[in-house]
């Protein structure tokens, strides 16, 4: 990798980018490298699948180059990214919900090979539970560590709303554990 693009901001990796100057790719993969591994992680989560996880993971990246001729200026590029992988997830899920004839089965999905500590998984468990308008939000500040500005930003939602969700998704987690707490401290 160009050393020289490691030492560039987000704004000047996508200028760069968008200008189309023969350092594209390489602006681009700097890009890549930098957030991939947040992406991926936040479309595993929500999705709670490998390969659709995968799929939307490369789409979003996709998306992305393809949007850089139509964006003039970055201010938030992590941000950006979520957003888009945020579209593509709903988007998915809403074509398996449609071509599903057990609407509970695209929620409750284990894929227990990655994990094998009890607790992990019943954690899993309560945040595939969780209905999506929380489940989302949920994913996005505890596993993606996004700040509560940044949530609104990606959902169009304010401030207070994404607040509240956030509050009852964990309420709701905590409200799914407590048989399974109570019965492993005993």
């Amino acid at each position: 990798m160009d050393k020289e693009l490691e030492n560039l901001s987000d704004a000047e990796l996508f200028k760069l980018m968008s200008a189309g100057e023969a350092r594209t790719v390489k602006a681009f993969e700097e890009i890549y490298t930098r957030y991939s591994p947040r992406v991926y992680a936040y479309c595993r989560r929500y999705l709670g699948n490998r390969e659709e996880a995968e799929d939307v993971f490369q789409e979003t990246f996709i998306r992305f180059y393809n949007s850089r001729q139509s964006i003039r200026e970055m201010t938030n590029l992590g941000a950006f990214l979520l957003k888009i992988a945020r579209n593509q997830c709903i988007n998915l899920l809403r074509e398996i919900k449609r071509n599903s004839k057990f609407d509970e089965e695209i929620y409750i999905k284990h894929d227990d090979r990655d994990e094998n500590d009890e607790l992990l998984n019943l954690i899993k468990m309560a945040i595939e539970l969780l209905p999506d308008e929380y489940k989302e939000i949920f994913i996005m500040r505890e596993y993606n560590g996004l700040k509560y500005n940044d949530i609104a930003d990606i959902t169009g939602l304010s401030i207070n709303t994404v607040k509240i969700k956030i509050f009852r998704a964990r309420e709701r987690i905590r409200h799914i554990l407590q048989p399974y707490l109570s019965e492993m401290s005993k």
